[in-house]
C-alpha cells in the first residue's frame, strides 16, 4: 500500500513538473523561442515580459476587420466554453464560427490578402463543423488544429482586441497545443478544470 501511494505522487509530481517546465517542448512551435510568462498570477509578471507581436496587414478594408473580429469572438467563446468543460457551449461557438465564415465578403481583400485567408478558410470550416457535433475530446483535438488557422488569420489582420498566444506542453497526448486568448491568466481549454493553469503565455498579438 505504501508503495503504492509513492507510485502516485511520483507520477503527480512529474504531470506538475510537464507542465511547469513546458517552455522546452514549447520551443517545437514556430513562434515560442521567446521569454514567456508562467501560470503564476497575472500581476506577478508585466505585459513588458512578453513579446510582443504586431500584425501583417496594415491596410485591412474596415468590412474585413470586423468580419475577422466576429470570427474570433466565437472563436473565444468556443476556448472558453471548452476551459470550463462545456461541450455544449463549444458546439454553440463553432456553429457560430461556421455562420461568420460564411458572411465574409472576400472582394475586399487585396490578393495577398485573400491568398493567406483561403489557406486556412476550409481547415476552420472543417474543425468548426467537427467541434459543432462532437463529444469533448474530439471537440479539443480540432480546437487545437483551429487554433492554428485562427492564430494566421489574426496575424495577418488583427483580432480586434490585444490576443494572447498560450501553449499548453502537454495538451494533443503531450506534444503540446496553443490557443489564443482575450486573458494574460492561462484558462487551459485542453486540460479543463484538470489542470486549469497548465501552460505558458508566449505573445502578445496587438
Amino acid at each position: 500500500m505504501k508503495n503504492t501511494l509513492l507510485a502516485v505522487i511520483a507520477i503527480s509530481l512529474l504531470a506538475l513538473s510537464a507542465c511547469n517546465n513546458g517552455t522546452d517542448k514549447a520551443a517545437d512551435h514556430d513562434m515560442s523561442k521567446m521569454k514567456s510568462d508562467s501560470a503564476a498570477p497575472p500581476s506577478a509578471t508585466g505585459d513588458k515580459d512578453i513579446k510582443s507581436v504586431s500584425v501583417t496587414f496594415t491596410n485591412v478594408d474596415p468590412k474585413i476587420a470586423a468580419s475577422v473580429k466576429e470570427v474570433v469572438s466565437h472563436y473565444l467563446h468556443i476556448k472558453n466554453a471548452l476551459a470550463n468543460d462545456n461541450a455544449d457551449e463549444a458546439a454553440s461557438g463553432a456553429k457560430a464560427v461556421s455562420a461568420a465564415l460564411a458572411k465574409v465578403d472576400k472582394s475586399f481583400f487585396t490578393p495577398e490578402q485573400k491568398k493567406v485567408y483561403d489557406e486556412s478558410e476550409g481547415d476552420l470550416k472543417e474543425h468548426a463543423e467537427h467541434i459543432g457535433k462532437s463529444k469533448i475530446d474530439h471537440q479539443r483535438e480540432h480546437f487545437s488544429m483551429m487554433s492554428e488557422d485562427v492564430y494566421s488569420l489574426v496575424k495577418a489582420f488583427g483580432g480586434g482586441q490585444a490576443l494572447y498566444h498560450d501553449h499548453c506542453p502537454m495538451a494533443n497526448d503531450g506534444k503540446g497545443a496553443m490557443w489564443l486568448s482575450e486573458l494574460k491568466e492561462i484558462k487551459n481549454p485542453y486540460m479543463g478544470s484538470k489542470m486549469p493553469t497548465c501552460g505558458t503565455v508566449e505573445e502578445k498579438i496587438q
